[in-house]
């Protein structure tokens, strides 16, 4: 008997992907996020996780699809990565999908060059297609660095700071309006 594979489902454009449930650590509502200078493009910013920095990839951009106004279905993907908190953004979160391995088959050609070296498969899931993704080989060693440093630009303790900063200045904008 083949072994069921736990995954989250996910869309980005019209394609549909799944990563395994177990680097999954939670899925949120997408927050501000706060741009950080000199980053590589599909880096939006980071976002203050209960304290926590956490750098924020954009699908969309990572996966080469045109860019699309937000809304509201849109979700960050919170992983864990080699120990690093990554969050992505996705255009929206399915529940957990449950496929067989005797279900999924090798990328096809022409993954080779778009995408060869993070697609591990697609599957076939009542009539779907399912892109299945490798997250630790999402980003190179190099990217997964710059992504690193990210976070770290951004000292402890700094992140509560920008957002304090972003209140006061509404505070005080507010005010000299009133006067």
């Amino acid at each position: 008997m083949a072994k069921v594979l736990q995954m989250v489902g996910f869309n980005v454009g019209r394609e549909f992907f799944g990563v395994n449930i177990g680097a999954v650590k939670e899925i949120i509502r997408v927050p501000d996020i706060t741009p950080v200078p000199d980053t590589p493009e599909f880096v939006e910013g980071v976002v203050n996780l209960r304290g926590r920095i956490v750098p924020v990839i954009d699908m969309r951009r990572r996966v080469g699809i045109q860019s699309a106004e937000r809304n509201r279905g849109n979700r960050i993907l919170v992983l864990e990565l080699a120990g690093k908190m990554v969050g992505l953004i996705v255009d929206s979160a399915s529940d957990i999908i449950k496929i067989s391995e005797d279900a999924i088959e090798p990328p096809p050609d022409i993954v080779s060059s778009i995408g060869a070296e993070y697609v591990t498969g697609v599957g076939k899931l009542e009539g779907k297609l399912i892109v299945l993704l490798d997250l630790m080989r999402l980003l190179s060693a190099e990217e997964m660095r710059k992504v690193e440093v990210v976070g770290r630009q951004i000292a402890p303790g700094e992140g509560r700071g920008l957002q304090e900063g972003k209140a006061k200045g509404a505070l005080e904008h507010t005010a000299g309006q009133q006067a």
